[in-house]
């Protein structure tokens, strides 16, 4: 067996389609990830999706306490904004496979381009979870209608744990696909976005490493410079 089969094999299994399964981690605040959701054409659409701990409920987070496992009932959120097609696989599937990463590549594709995969599982995620979805809430802000679901996980895997670092780097990588993708919408003002993105390619040039600054390159290559 090679190291990254070794790597893939799942550390963690569980699953009940009756039942509430918990989260393979805690979750605080707005944890991102990426979800896959199956589209009409039977390809599985990749999209960044913020996590909300707790129901979205100020300095909420869901777990045990021990840093491992996220309590079964907890009440984790996301929202939907604008006729994506997370949103309407949502509401016609029912269901996703939520997905954590550490490659900043991936996510900056997930979150600006469109990418769809043949399989729901990405080679690049240290763990997953198959959610149920259910639309709870919905709204319009500055023009832009969104839709808040509440995610219910009922089979999850861990194929790896990752020591804790703390990169600058990666950090503005995510920060800057955040304002890139508001770029176009009218509630926010452009330039402030662009000063944004201006002082996060700063920070990836002098604290990220080959794939901070690949991830970024990507995001110019996706949104175009306007900075």
């Amino acid at each position: 067996m090679t190291g990254s089969e070794r790597d893939r094999e799942p550390m963690d299994i569980d699953g009940d389609p009756n039942g509430d399964v918990g989260w393979p981690a805690r979750l605080r605040g707005v944890t991102e990830s990426i979800v896959t959701t199956l589209g009409p054409n039977d390809r599985w659409n990749c999209a960044a999706l913020g996590l909300l701990a707790n129901g979205g409920h100020e300095n909420g987070e869901t777990g045990n306490g021990d840093g491992t496992t996220a309590e079964s009932g907890s009440l984790v959120t996301a929202r939907t904004w604008g006729r994506t097609r997370t949103r309407r696989n949502f509401r016609e599937e029912g269901k996703g496979y939520v997905q954590f990463v550490r490659d900043p590549v991936v996510f900056t594709e997930a979150a600006l381009s469109i990418r769809e995969e043949s399989t729901p599982i990405l080679d690049a995620a240290t763990a997953w979870v198959r959610v149920d979805v259910e639309r709870i809430d919905a709204g319009e802000s500055g023009d832009t209608q969104w839709v808040e679901w509440a995610l219910r996980p009922r089979e999850k895997r861990v194929h790896s744990r990752v020591i804790p670092t703390i990169d600058r780097g990666h950090g503005a990588v995510i920060e800057a696909t955040v304002a890139a993708s508001r770029l176009d919408v009218p509630a926010y003002d452009t330039e402030e976005l662009c000063d944004r993105l201006a002082y996060f390619e700063g920070v990836v040039e002098r604290c990220g490493g080959p794939r901070e600054r690949e991830a970024f390159s990507h995001l110019i290559e996706l949104v175009g410079r306007q900075w």
